[in-house]
């Protein structure tokens, strides 16, 4: 069975196969339609018969799926601090020249389908010739150079909106509303007013920054959504299944403690101060869906968020860094990985019913 990373990392990949296919054929379509299906370069030009088509179609979702592997693996964390006109523009540069290699690769292996010979035949290498010193070359640099645009732009964009949220705008998952279950995390960095008095309102939004990033590999590993972030507060949600398994969400709370820890003398060298935080784990339902009309977004609605909420508010009172609710304990398979703490039961602000909560020792 695949680990989540992997998986997030393939669903990622994939769509850049899926883009340069789908523009590869529509280049194709347009090139056939625009000379009405002839050759009028048959020096330079390669004939598209059935054969070179299903080559060509192979070819370019291979090349899409390897430099999705290249951004998503690579080159998506070098450029990750640049702008996004920088990060796009060395992009560019960088997989232009790449790009250029496939041409050289993958044209004399079409031409030499096209002539049924071997690609290091005289009559390849003299069409090969003619390609580059033509048009046609420069046509196929810009539409490659298009394809590749288009690919990044997208990577870009699911970047910034979240590419499960993108993939359920695409597939329209949430285009009506849905009642759902769901795992819900409430975490907030603890004397964050302190600390930003101390470190200045820059200073203190680079902390932020490094904090949240340092949280990043924790929730992909246990399968967590980030929901929300707000100021120095972050909201991860699992659809039920997704959280329950193999305790996720209970996982998730400690890799995240634990990455905070590894960083703890950057924090201090970098900042003066090592981050912690406390949190809340609740489950309930909740209507899930898009809303907004001039910025659309896909947002949960329900009772369970605001009592996480309430419960995250008691760690302070309890002293405890991880405060999880009754009903969110008796169905997670804990097991004896655990040493679960019961606190008894308490009044939640704006709640006519008690609650028993619990703590896991760190």
């Amino acid at each position: 069975m695949l680990a989540p990373k992997t998986k997030r990392n393939i669903s990622r990949i994939l769509p850049f196969g899926v883009i340069w296919l789908f523009l590869g054929w529509i280049i194709l379509f347009i090139q056939e339609a625009a000379t009405q299906g002839e050759n009028i370069n048959p020096s330079s030009t390669i004939t598209l018969t059935p054969v070179v088509f299903v080559f060509a179609s192979i070819a370019v979702t291979l090349v899409g799926l390897v430099v999705g592997s290249i951004e998503v693996l690579w080159l998506g964390n070098l450029f990750s601090k640049k702008s996004f006109t920088l990060k796009i523009g060395y992009k560019v540069v960088f997989y232009t020249l790449f790009l250029l290699g496939v041409i050289l690769i993958t044209y004399p292996i079409a031409a030499a389908l096209e002539l049924q010979v071997t690609p290091f035949d005289r009559r390849v290498f003299n069409k090969f010739s003619n390609f580059l010193s033509s048009m046609d070359f420069v046509s196929t640099m810009v539409s490659v150079s298009f394809s590749l645009f288009i690919s990044l732009f997208y990577s870009e964009i699911s970047e910034n909106v979240g590419h499960g949220v993108l993939m359920n705008f695409f597939t329209g998952k949430y285009h009506r509303p849905v009642e759902e279950k769901r795992i819900f995390l409430f975490s907030d960095m603890k004397s964050s007013t302190t600390i930003a008095e101390k470190l200045g309102h820059i200073k203190y939004f680079e902390l932020l920054r490094e904090y949240y990033s340092d949280f990043s590999d924790a929730i992909v590993r246990y399968s967590g959504e980030v929901y929300q972030y707000v100021g120095d507060e972050i909201v991860i949600s699992w659809e039920y299944k997704d959280g329950i398994e193999d305790n996720n969400c209970i996982n998730c709370f400690f890799a995240m403690k634990e990455a905070l820890a590894k960083k703890a003398d950057r924090y201090a060298a970098t900042f003066g101060v090592v981050p912690t935080f406390k949190a809340a784990l609740h489950v309930g339902k909740v209507t899930t869906g898009e809303i907004g009309a001039l910025k659309k977004e896909i947002i949960f609605t329900g009772d369970v968020l605001n009592t996480t909420a309430r419960i995250q508010g008691l760690c302070n009172i309890y002293n405890v860094d991880i405060l999880v609710s009754e009903d969110l304990i008796k169905v997670l398979p804990l097991g004896n990985k655990f040493q679960v703490s019961a606190l008894g039961t308490t009044e939640l602000k704006g709640k006519e019913e008690k609650m028993e909560l619990y703590t896991i020792p760190c």
